[in-house]
């Protein structure tokens, strides 16, 4: 069978038995639990599809050998199954995993060596890269079968996904369930953004709070957003200017962009802006805004307004919460629908932009709100 086949067809058997686990050994089993349901680490899970997907297909390759660079005739390029097979896999069954190759992250990419337990990958949490290194070597040394881990693997994913389904339909239903004409301040609100902001990887959520804002008031403003850009994509590859984006209706020029800081903004930071987007863009931008959850230095807020002199565009330093309460009482009979615009973006967003706690936290919070 090809790879792809293999997959369809070890999803449909593990499916029709999700109740049983295709391993014994309590070990092991537990080795793959922990890369397959691992919160922080997500790439661990899809070495492990590749190269045992790899052993299936083609018994006489080295489960530990997935780059071709090592020279030995049983390797293989980990990548490519990774790209070609795994990728589309995970895709069409929602399956929790990261969604680009595991073989371009720092730990594992440009190497030629072969994956054995003492290889320190500089990996982090290292427990999971520690496990990973091992499962490959049980099935080296035959203490199980490339299918045994390919198939317990993707069971595991597979209760790691309807879990967090089932828990994501829960939180859901609970909200609206005590919604009902429950119409929340818009202090409240900002509590909820504040708390939200707070969270341990929130650094993509001040994007989604300006993109609430604007999706909110565009009916009354004539402007609108450009879709946002992937959280990990760089400016310099999708030519963007901001994190987000404004043009006037019925138009193509951007002239307001947002770039956002989980940290204080630098004069460099500033600089940078200037040179590197503003000065090389065809477009006519009128405001430049940072928006930062961090302190605003008066020395840095006075250079930026500089800008105006120097090149006739406003630049400008806005606090994060201080933009989302003028705005929230500027539009105030407006302000769920700006909350239903955060939670619906905040769940649109991709496991590796907002992961699952997060997107559960917000949930959480703005239950506790609304039944208070």
């Amino acid at each position: 069978m090809m790879p792809d086949e293999i997959l369809n067809q070890i999803y449909s058997d593990v499916t029709n038995s999700l109740s049983h686990p295709m391993v014994a050994q309590a070990e092991i089993l537990q080795n793959i639990e922990l890369v397959s349901r691992n919160i922080n680490n997500r790439a661990c899970v899809r070495v492990i599809l590749s190269c045992s997907l790899a052993k299936v297909h083609n018994s006489t390759l080295d489960i530990r050998k997935p780059y071709t660079e090592i020279g030995d005739v049983d390797t293989f390029s980990g990548r490519t199954f990774d790209e070609r097979y795994i990728a589309p896999f995970i895709t069409s069954y929602e399956l929790p995993c990261n969604p680009t190759t595991a073989f371009l992250t720092p730990a594992l990419r440009n190497r030629n060596t072969v994956l054995t337990p003492n290889l320190n990958l500089s990996g982090r949490p290292r427990e999971v890269y520690a496990a990973m290194l091992q499962l490959l070597t049980d099935v080296y040394e035959e203490e199980i079968t490339a299918s045994q881990l390919l198939g317990e693997t993707i069971r595991q994913l597979i209760i790691f996904r309807d879990e967090k389904k089932q828990r994501m339909d829960s939180l859901i239903a609970s909200l609206k369930s005590t919604r009902s004409d429950v119409v929340i301040s818009a202090e409240q609100i900002i509590t909820i953004i504040e708390q939200h902001l707070a969270t341990r990887g929130a650094s993509r959520l001040p994007v989604l709070v300006v993109a609430a804002a604007y999706f909110t008031a565009s009916p009354y403003l004539h402007e609108k957003i450009l879709p946002l850009e992937a959280h990990n994509a760089a400016d310099s590859q999708t030519n963007a200017i901001g994190d987000v984006q404004v043009i006037l209706e019925g138009g193509d020029n951007i002239v307001t962009c947002y770039e956002m800081k989980m940290k204080r903004v630098t004069i460099g930071d500033i600089d940078l802006a200037v040179q590197e987007k503003i000065a090389r863009t065809s477009h006519t931008v009128d405001n430049y805004i940072f928006i930062t959850t961090d302190t605003i230095e008066p020395d840095v807020s006075e250079y930026a307004k500089s800008m105006y002199d120097l090149i006739g565009i406003e630049v400008v330093i806005l606090d994060c919460i201080g933009f989302l309460r003028h705005f929230l009482h500027l539009f105030h009979r407006h302000r769920i629908t700006f909350l239903d615009a955060y939670q619906a973006l905040v769940l649109a967003e991709p496991e590796s932009a907002v992961n699952q706690p997060l997107k559960e936290v917000f949930l959480t919070l703005r239950q506790a709100a609304e039944s208070n």
